[in-house]
C-alpha cells in the first residue's frame, strides 16, 4: 500500500520539479578592448541580460570569470582579468543580483583564440 502512495505522488513531485526555476542559460561573454576594463554600451546590455537571467533563477550561483590576452606581464594580466570581472559583478549587483550569489574568478592571461578579442573577455555563468 505504501508503494502505491509513493508512485501516486511521483507525477506531482516531477511536475513541481519541472516548473521550478528555469535551467541555467549558456554562459554570456562580454568582450573588452586591449588594456581596458571599461564596459561599452553593448557589454552593459549583455550584463543586464545576464542579471535578468540570474534573477529568474534565484537559487543558482553566478560565476564571473575574467580573462586577459597573453600580451604583457603575468601580474598585469591577472590584475586586469580581476578588474574586468569585478566591473561586471558590480553591474550585476546594481541590476539586483545579490552580491552573496556572485563568485569572481580571475583566470588571467589565456592564449589568443580565433580573434584576439576573444581572449579579452568576462564570462558570466549562472548555475556554476
Amino acid at each position: 500500500m505504501r508503494r502505491r502512495t509513493l508512485f501516486a505522488a511521483a507525477p506531482v513531485l516531477l511536475a513541481a520539479a519541472c516548473t521550478s526555476a528555469p535551467p541555467p542559460p549558456a554562459p554570456i561573454a562580454v568582450f573588452f578592448t586591449a588594456d581596458s576594463a571599461t564596459l561599452d554600451p553593448e557589454a552593459e546590455t549583455l550584463v543586464r541580460s545576464a542579471a535578468d537571467a540570474a534573477k529568474a533563477r534565484p537559487g543558482m550561483d553566478v560565476v564571473v570569470l575574467g580573462f586577459a590576452g597573453p600580451s604583457g606581464g603575468l601580474a598585469y594580466n591577472v590584475a586586469l582579468s580581476n578588474t574586468r570581472a569585478q566591473h561586471v559583478a558590480d553591474l550585476l549587483v546594481r541590476e539586483g543580483v545579490a552580491r552573496t550569489r556572485i563568485r569572481i574568478s580571475p583566470r588571467g592571461p589565456v592564449p589568443f583564440e580565433a580573434m584576439a578579442t576573444e581572449s579579452r573577455r568576462v564570462e558570466i555563468r549562472i548555475g556554476g
